[in-house]
């Protein structure tokens, strides 16, 4: 039965938003991953690439939902090519551990009494305990197999066999596997108790996770390794910027406020509802994105959607019953909009995506505020934050985008002057910040100018 469980562990799919993850990215992440396994009945697992925001984490205890596994990259760990084979303890005879080996094709996992690995018993360490004379016959040849049997396990197990933990990358252990006169490896938890044991053939041929990417394209914002995981779908409302795959996928970019649109359009379009929780985590997706149906990414799509999900989050019963789309939709936006709960770093990096333009890399972080007042105290505080995060990443230059969700407006922050950028339409203030009226969406207002005055 367990065998049948790690199996399925390492064929689950997995729907993953972009790292440094928002409200959007989770809920898309966990709708969507909620719609394909009710649609197809195979296992489809939600996970996150990065550290989940302020808005986010208030979202989810507020619905009293759990958040999605975090899989910082898609390479492949032990735990998908382990088996937890049979175990016997040291003090036991041969003749047990040999019934156990007709099992487990000749391999015998020895624990001590606190589940920790004390060796293995394998072909190669049963002949080494022959090598070195298992009685005290001097002729080899006269030693019978009852001598054998009647040993400890503890007598034939290998004990230098190395041990690599559950959660450890397959390929960080390649060139220590291919050194080892070996063919079987153990492998412990991170207590350092027995999970299982792998085999050389299997570690140099891992199996690869299936991956779909919602809320990004681009491979700059993805998971670290995407490459050693078959992509198969994407899911997006943000501009192209899509890396090559190994066979065609089902791609789908759309002109609406929110991936969490596009994940409602498919709930609704197959007959179905989502339960409650779930309806509300989407509604908070679509909320922040369209900053309350206010941003000019907004369409008649968003207000449909959030209209619905509404209806559905807003039922007898669930956490947000009584609310509305008013009342939830500003508590939504206040979780994500103060300076003051944030260390300065996190202000600058959790909203934070990377882009190529004119031979110059650069990053746009943003973050929102509901009171202006709060830049000027955080200010010096920002720009040094913005200078480490630029100097650690190698960049050319990094943008911060402070938005004013009540006033609908930015103030835009500069780690350095660029030729490129001097004639862009933001009046600059005594602070030395630019004066973006009326600017809000990064995707949609800021990134266009900025790649139009980098690309010429």
């Amino acid at each position: 039965m367990l065998n049948v469980m790690i199996n399925k562990k390492s064929s689950a799919t997995y729907v993953i938003g972009h790292i440094n993850p928002d409200t959007d990215s989770i809920a898309a992440a966990m709708g969507y991953a909620w719609f394909l396994q009710e649609k197809t009945g195979e296992p489809v697992l939600a996970a996150r690439a990065g550290q989940l925001n302020p808005q986010t984490t208030w979202v989810l205890n507020k619905l009293q939902v759990e958040a999605p596994t975090l899989l910082p990259d898609a390479s492949p760990r032990f735990d998908s090519i382990c088996q937890r084979l049979d175990s016997i303890t040291p003090e036991r005879p041969l003749t047990e551990a040999w019934a156990i080996a007709n099992r487990t094709g000749g391999i015998v996992p020895v624990l001590k009494e606190d589940g920790r690995p004390y060796g293995l018993i394998t072909g190669m360490s049963l002949f080494g305990l022959l090598r070195e004379g298992v009685s005290a016959k001097a002729d080899l040849q006269k030693v019978t197999m009852a001598d054998v049997m009647d040993r400890q396990c503890a007598d034939a197990a290998d004990t230098n066999v190395p041990k690599f933990k559950v959660g450890m990358r397959v390929r960080d252990a390649i060139p220590k596997i291919l050194h080892e006169e070996r063919n079987e490896f153990l492998i412990v938890d991170d207590n350092g108790r027995y999970a299982g044991v792998c085999r050389q053939r299997d570690a140099l041929n891992p199996p690869r996770i299936k991956v779909i990417l919602v809320d990004h394209n681009e491979p700059a914002q993805a998971l670290g390794a995407l490459d050693e995981a078959d992509l198969i779908e994407i899911l997006d409302h943000h501009r192209l910027g899509n890396s090559t795959t190994r066979t065609p996928i089902r791609f789908t970019v759309d002109v609406v406020g929110s991936t969490s649109t596009l994940v409602f359009e498919n709930i609704s379009e197959m007959g179905m509802s989502a339960p409650p929780q779930l309806a509300g985590l989407l509604l908070a997706g679509l909320i922040s994105d369209t900053l309350l149906l206010t941003s000019p990414t907004t369409t008649p799509r968003d207000h449909v959607a959030a209209e619905k999900l509404g209806r559905w989050a807003f039922a007898a019963g669930s956490p947000l019953e009584g609310e509305t789309l008013q009342s939830y939709g500003e508590q939504v936006l206040e979780a994500g909009a103060s300076l003051a709960s944030r260390t300065p770093e996190e202000i600058v990096s959790t909203d934070f995506k990377l882009y190529e333009a004119g031979g110059m890399n650069f990053g746009v972080a943003q973050a929102e505020v509901v009171n202006r007042s709060q830049v000027k105290e955080h200010l010096s505080a920002l720009k040094e934050a913005l200078y480490s995060l630029r100097d650690s990443k190698g960049l050319d230059f990094v943008v911060l985008m402070i938005t004013d969700v009540v006033r609908s407006s930015s103030y835009l922050l500069l780690t350095n002057d660029v030729p490129q950028l001097s004639d862009l339409p933001y009046p600059r203030r005594k602070d030395g910040t630019l004066n973006a009226e009326g600017v809000v969406s990064r995707k949609l207002q800021l990134l266009p100018t900025l790649l139009g005055a980098l690309e010429g």
